[in-house]
């Protein structure tokens, strides 16, 4: 479970309620929950979306597009239903935001989901949890209970004379599902694999009617965003990118744990500030910024304000926010081919691009490291990745493409200390090595 801790340099904006026990209705209406609901339905649709707008607040799930423009887009008039889907498939490996919000603050999620309906005239919301997160789907379904028993879900909530209905729904454990199409597909009882775009979801999305699709924490940002106004939630953040961010930090760090921090806090001052520095006094060796399927930074690459535009800029990707530090006494090439073999087995195996090339990198990666590989190997697993990129129906592919390239440009010198039969150059400091099967 991941760990809930505290530094002075938080902004308590989503994890204000963390362990205060709001999962409980009354706990939650105590701590001035469903106010902003009540607020929204007071000024109506075209001010929910102009206040998003304001905020600026972007999605927390990875692509960081701007949530008020994502709702702007789904059509005032539709003959068929419109519908919100909170994509809580939290599955980017170091990444454990997500779960903390479903444990501690559910109600938080539903309060955002309504006023998501209300924005875009949905009267049904899907809550969609990773399948490994069972425990968590009683907490959710028991606040989705809660709120019924209130008024606040069904036909008239709040007595407004809307309807909003809320429905809990789990996956079966497939990363593949946390991207948005796949996601309508496994909602639908089908294979999770992903549709062909266009049409968008706000357009055609789940059971061909329009829909907006939001990350946990993005619909939880939400309620706060309209309470404090979007301009004053704008603020909190870096220029374009409003609000605060939950950052899973993890690897060898003294205090690794879920932070919540302005967004533009800067990545070094977060690993050995926030996060207490490197275990054990060792070297910072590498920082994955945003899960592992976002391009790796050196050390010297890490002054960086933690925002969808900085990181860009500087070779990676924000992504999920979870950063995984990585100290001087770690193998690359090992970390590579974990990473690789992950997403190989999540691989929905829809197209050959994909499929193959996951395969055949989890296979050169596994050989090359066992001290089996020879001088061509490494411009090949660059070549591999690299045909990956761009090739494929969904961002699964050049989510295990990226990361490869990076290790590979960046670390090459490594890669070529395991040629010529040699072991790995880190087994000799006793750090545990993978078995070659």
């Amino acid at each position: 479970m991941p760990r809930l801790v505290s530094h002075p340099d938080e902004i308590k904006v989503i994890s204000k309620r963390f362990g205060m026990g709001a999962e409980k209705i009354d706990r939650y209406i105590e701590l001035g929950g469903y106010e902003a609901v009540k607020k929204c339905l007071q000024q109506g649709p075209d001010w929910i979306i102009n206040e998003m707008k304001a905020s600026n607040l972007r999605g927390r799930g990875g692509a960081g597009f701007p949530t008020g423009m994502k709702w702007s887009f789904v059509p005032k008039q539709s003959p068929k239903p419109k519908y919100v889907l909170v994509n809580g498939d939290e599955s980017e490996p170091g990444t454990c935001k997500d779960h903390l919000i479903f444990l501690h603050d559910p109600h938080a999620v539903i309060e955002g989901t309504i006023i998501a309906g209300l924005a875009i005239g949905a009267k049904v919301g899907f809550i969609y949890l990773r399948g490994e997160y069972r425990y968590l789907i009683e907490i959710m379904e028991r606040a989705v209970d809660e709120a019924y028993g209130r008024g606040f879900l069904g036909k008239n909530i709040f007595g407004s004379g809307n309807e909003f209905e809320a429905i809990v729904q789990t996956g079966a454990g497939a990363y593949e599902v946390g991207e948005e199409s796949a996601l309508m597909e496994s909602l639908e009882g089908k294979r999770g694999v992903p549709r062909i775009k266009p049409p968008f979801p706000a357009v055609v999305g789940l059971y061909g009617g329009p829909t907006v699709i939001n990350n946990a924490e993005t619909i939880a940002s939400v309620p706060p965003a309209i309470l404090m106004g979007g301009a004053a939630y704008a603020e909190l953040g870096s220029p374009r990118n409003g609000g605060t961010r939950l950052v899973s930090i993890s690897g060898h760090v003294e205090r690794p744990g879920v932070y919540e921090l302005a967004m533009g806090y800067n990545l070094r001052k977060m690993i050995y500030d926030v996060a207490g520095g490197i275990r054990g006094g060792r070297k910072l060796k590498a920082v994955v910024p945003g899960g592992s399927s976002t391009p790796v930074l050196l050390p010297e690459e890490i002054d960086v304000g933690m925002d969808f535009d900085q990181v860009g800029k500087a070779g990676s990707m924000l992504g999920s926010a979870a950063v995984m530090v990585i100290d001087d006494r770690t193998c690359m090439v090992e970390i590579a081919l974990r990473t690789i073999k992950f997403y190989r087995h999540e691989s929905c195996g829809w197209c050959i691009p994909c499929r193959e090339g996951t395969d055949w990198l989890e296979k050169t990666l596994t050989r090359f490291h066992a001290g089996f590989g020879v001088a061509k190997d490494i411009d090949n697993i660059y070549y591999l990745a690299d045909n990956m990129m761009g090739h494929t129906f969904c961002p699964l592919g050049d989510a295990a493409a990226m990361p490869t390239l990076g290790f590979v440009k960046k670390f090459r010198k490594e890669f070529e200390d395991h040629l010529n039969g040699k072991p790995c150059p880190f087994a000799r400091e006793g750090v545990p090595q993978l078995t070659v099967v």
